[in-house]
C-alpha cells in the first residue's frame, strides 16, 4: 500500500481586495505518495506556486488542512514551522538561491550544519550528492565559478543533503538553457528511480511536464485534471 507523504483536504488560499476576494487555492483535496514524480502545471495566476507554498510551509492556508507525513502543519506555530521545513522538506527553487561567498560543497552540507550533523557524516553526504549530480570535482568552486545549470544542480544536492520527505521545486528550469534542462531532469528522475525520492514541480516547462509520472493541472485555484501516466 502506497505511503501519502502530502495530503491536503478542503485547501484555501483567499486574499482581499478592495474590489473581491481572490480564491488562489480553491478547495484543492490532493494526495501525493513515497516516490512519485509529480508536475503541478497551469498559466500564471492558475494557483500551482500557491498551492506549492502552502504544502512547503511558506505561507498559511486560510482554511483547510495540509498534512506531511501524517503530520498537520497548518497549525503549526512559525517556529515550529521553521523547525518542521528544516528537518522535513527540501525546496528548489527558480533562483539557485545558493550562498555566493561557499563553496559547492559547503552550500551542500548548509542544511545538514543547521541540523548538527557531525562533520565526517555531512562531509560524505555532500561529496556523494555531488557526485550524483555530476559535480565530482568541483566541490571547492563557489557559485560564481559555475554555470547556471552547475548552480541548480548544486541546488538540488542540498536539497537532498538532510534525506527530507519529499523535494518541492518551483520553476526549476525557468533560467536554464535545454541542454542543462535535460541534464538536470535526467538526474532528479534517476534519483526519484534509484532513491524513492518523492519530487513534486510547479512548472509550465513542457519539459517537465513530459519527465513527470504524474500532471495535476491547476486552473483558477482548482484541480481541474489529475492524470497518472501509464
Amino acid at each position: 500500500m502506497s505511503e501519502a507523504v502530502i495530503k491536503t483536504k478542503n485547501l484555501y488560499k483567499i486574499y482581499k481586495d478592495v474590489a473581491a476576494e481572490v480564491h488562489a487555492v480553491d478547495g484543492v483535496d490532493i494526495e501525493i505518495n513515497r516516490g512519485e514524480f509529480t508536475a503541478i502545471v497551469g498559466p500564471s495566476g492558475s494557483g500551482k506556486t500557491t498551492l506549492l507554498n502552502l504544502i512547503g510551509g511558506l505561507d498559511h492556508p486560510t482554511k483547510g488542512s495540509v498534512q506531511i507525513g501524517g503530520q498537520e502543519i497548518s497549525n503549526l506555530s512559525d517556529n515550529q514551522m521553521i523547525d518542521f521545513r528544516l528537518n522535513h522538506i527540501g525546496f528548489v527553487f527558480q533562483a539557485y538561491n545558493l550562498i555566493p561567498v561557499l563553496t559547492a560543497k559547503e552550500n551542500v552540507e548548509f542544511i545538514s550544519l543547521l541540523q548538527k550533523w557531525p562533520k565526517k557524516k555531512r562531509d560524505q553526504r555532500a561529496l556523494e550528492l555531488l557526485e550524483a549530480v555530476g559535480l565530482k570535482g568541483k566541490e571547492n568552486n563557489k557559485p560564481g565559478e559555475l554555470s547556471g545549470g552547475q548552480q541548480q544542480r548544486v541546488a538540488v544536492a542540498r536539497a537532498l543533503a538532510s534525506k527530507p520527505t519529499f523535494v518541492l521545486a518551483d520553476e526549476p528550469t525557468a533560467n536554464l538553457d535545454s541542454h542543462s534542462t535535460e541534464n538536470l531532469l535526467d538526474i532528479m528522475s534517476q534519483l526519484n528511480q534509484k532513491e524513492n525520492i518523492t519530487f513534486v514541480f510547479a512548472t509550465h516547462d513542457q519539459r517537465v511536464i513530459n519527465k513527470a509520472k504524474r500532471v495535476i493541472t491547476v486552473e483558477d485555484g482548482k484541480v481541474v485534471k489529475d492524470e497518472v501516466k501509464s
